[in-house]
């Protein structure tokens, strides 16, 4: 499909909308509990779940890197829509841990599902990055260049966290959530999308020595810049105050109100901020759909994960509405609403 100006189906009607053809997701098998920062606090178990809903999380193993979750969830969604990696015009992978700096962690995972006819590139917009990249995905769709892209959110924070800073390293796991968009003249799949950012706030959520602007050093090192930084604080202030606006501006933009939602799945961040949003929208937590218990915040990779976990269950219905939103390093934010 790469250079069509348009995609039409077969009786000529051109298609304008992307639904949701398969989903598929990844996690490592290295379980970390709570107790394995024992080392860091007292009574470690109690002290983080109180303060953030996490029971676990998964690491990668040495080994491992992000587009190898990346490559695994893909096939996973592949196989679950029945589909050819051949067959797919366009992979967009979100992280902000990718296996190198360069090249595009997309086109190794690419290379490794063998998909030869589609164009791969990567987006990041830290935790925000899946909404980000399924809302990109839609506009390629509707755009009529592509009738069939795969979206991954894949990250591997265990790999750039400070194990010395506890507000920060025991929020963290690793993991991959996918999607497949395909073009429809239905409307269904993504109904309506809404993503914003504010670099006055990019500061909040860094990585200082990871780039250009200060290159890895010894010395960079061993003042642990080269690990991830958050002012938690300013930004779940940020979070409270941004989602819940998101919600009711997506649900506008798509004719909804929120109370026609049957779920949402916000990102995975702290059960505290899904208890303030709650609180703040009149939405029942129940409505919520969660998984950072057993998973922690997993990045990109949130989002997805959920979903897919959701559709394989059977919570998650054919013909549900669906509100996916994150938020995230940037500073940066968004929201989705779709029907599956």
């Amino acid at each position: 499909m790469q250079g069509a100006l348009f995609v039409y189906d077969e009786n000529g009607v051109r298609m304008f909308y992307s639904k949701v053809l398969a989903t598929g997701s990844s996690i490592p098998d290295r379980v970390i509990t709570n107790s394995f920062f024992e080392y860091l606090v007292e009574d470690a178990d109690n002290w983080i779940f109180s303060r953030t809903g996490i029971r676990e999380r998964r690491f990668v193993h040495d080994s491992e890197a992000t587009s190898d979750l990346a490559t695994r969830a893909a096939l996973n969604a592949l196989h679950a829509g029945g589909i050819e990696p051949g067959e797919l015009d366009c992979i967009i992978v979100s992280t902000s841990t990718p296996d190198m700096i360069l090249p595009p962690t997309a086109c190794i995972v690419q290379k490794n599902i063998g998909a030869a006819n589609a164009v791969a590139f990567d987006m990041n917009a830290v935790c925000s990055g899946f909404v980000y990249a399924v809302d990109t995905a839609d506009s390629l769709i509707k755009s009529g260049k592509y009738k069939r892209v795969l979206v991954i959110g894949a990250d591997t924070y265990s790999k750039i966290l400070d194990f010395q800073d506890k507000s920060t390293c025991t929020l963290f796991g690793d993991g991959a959530g996918a999607l497949i968009l395909e073009a429809t003249t239905e409307r269904t799949g993504i109904l309506q999308a809404f993503i914003k950012s504010d670099g006055n706030g990019w500061e909040l959520i860094q990585v200082p020595s990871s780039g250009s602007r200060k290159p890895i050093t010894p010395e960079t090192i061993a003042s642990r810049e080269n690990t991830f930084k958050m002012d938690g604080r300013n930004v779940y202030i940020f979070a409270t105050d941004i989602i819940p606006r998101v919600i009711e501006e997506v649900t506008a933009k798509a004719g909804l109100k929120a109370s026609d939602l049957d779920y949402i799945i916000p990102h995975q961040a702290n059960v505290r901020i899904i208890d303030i949003i709650s609180k703040k929208t009149g939405i029942a937590k129940e409505k919520f759909l969660l998984n950072l218990d057993r998973y922690g915040n997993t990045a990109s990779a949130s989002v997805g994960l959920v979903l897919d976990e959701n559709l394989r269950n059977g919570t998650v219905k054919a013909g549900d509405l669906v509100l996916m939103m994150g938020f995230g390093g940037g500073l940066s934010w968004g929201g989705i609403v779709m029907q599956l």
